[in-house]
């Protein structure tokens, strides 16, 4: 399938005339969704965020418009994204791609109102002054995929049982989720007896060194750091993950599906339904700062049988019966 022909599937803004036109034609509210991947990357999330919104009454064409915006995996054209999301006089802005997009959203507007998804603690990074009372334009859903960081250490070290030493991959560029994942799971590490390698990579060519790094240190594994940037590169960071032959664990299963090993983290079906209902809520007249920070409690393990097998790793029968998917 073309690329444009699966932005008009997924909602993309390939419509001729510009949203002031088409809000004044349609009368409907819109919807500004500012994502840090891309829309192909976004399937699973999208379908479970119109869900939410049909919780509250909204569907996209029939009673609310969704203006989209991608950054392709690159952080740094998210704050340009948000400004024209800004500059279209969107009714809710939908920071759906991680800490780094809601920030770019706050820093765009105090006067729309904004739902984000993060994995980080919003009121440590400046985002909402309270969680139960965030106070200002902006509220959202939290998930807890830092706070399984070290679970996720503990899953590759059972299906590793002989590992000594695992590396940890973190974007320096993002540090609001690279600094508490380094400092969890290095806890973590030294109550596993591991030793752990902090890798970095903030751009895709940092990736090639990152694996070469791990084969040179002899890791036996690698961990995958919560970080949107990742999540746009899942099916590269897979590919080079068998390709190296190391066993890696991630947060979201489209790193199993796309041939990584093992996925551990909250549900991405549950994280972008509860961002739904909170963008429906909003359009019908509730405030953010009245609308509590919610977590999305929701997490699951993925396992793929047949990367399992061409790393020739065996996985244990616990964990097996664990699973939520097993991806033959």
């Amino acid at each position: 399938m073309r690329r444009r022909d699966v932005l008009s599937l997924l909602g993309g803004a390939a419509v001729p005339w510009p949203l002031s036109a088409r809000g004044q034609q349609t009368g409907m509210p819109v919807i500004g969704l500012l994502g840090s991947a891309s829309p192909e990357a976004y399937t699973i999330r999208l379908s479970a965020f119109r869900d939410g919104l049909k919780v509250e009454g909204y569907a996209e064409g029939q009673n609310v418009q969704i203006e989209y915006r991608w950054a392709e995996g690159h952080n740094n054209r998210l704050q340009e994204l948000a400004a024209q999301l800004v500059q279209r006089h969107v009714t809710v802005l939908v920071a759906a791609g991680g800490t780094a997009s809601a920030l770019a959203a706050v820093a765009a507007t105090s006067s729309i109102s904004i739902v984000f998804g993060i994995g980080a603690d919003p009121v440590e990074v400046g985002i909402v002054a309270s969680l139960n009372r965030p106070g200002g334009n902006a509220t959202g859903i939290t998930s807890l995929n830092i706070e399984v960081g070290p679970k996720r250490l503990e899953l590759l070290r059972e299906l590793l049982p002989s590992a000594s030493d695992v590396g940890l991959l973190i974007n320096p560029a993002d540090p609001a989720l690279a600094e508490p994942a380094s400092r969890l799971a290095q806890t973590a590490a030294t109550a596993l007896g591991l030793r752990l390698h902090v890798l970095h990579a903030s751009s895709e060519r940092d990736f090639d060194a990152v694996f070469a790094t791990l084969s040179q240190l002899h890791g036996d594994g690698l961990v995958i750091g919560a970080d949107n940037f990742f999540t746009a590169h899942s099916k590269q960071l897979a590919e080079l993950s068998v390709r190296h032959g190391v066993p890696a664990i991630y947060q979201f299963r489209e790193f199993a599906a796309a041939g990584g090993l093992m996925s551990y983290g909250s549900s991405e079906t549950e994280y972008y339904r509860l961002i739904g209902i909170y963008a429906g809520r909003i359009l019908k007249g509730n405030k953010p700062a009245d609308l509590p920070i919610q977590q999305s409690t929701k997490v699951e393990l993925i396992l793929n049988l047949k990367t399992a097998r061409a790393l020739g790793v065996t996985i244990p029968l616990t964990l097996l019966g664990r699973a939520d998917e097993v991806i033959e």
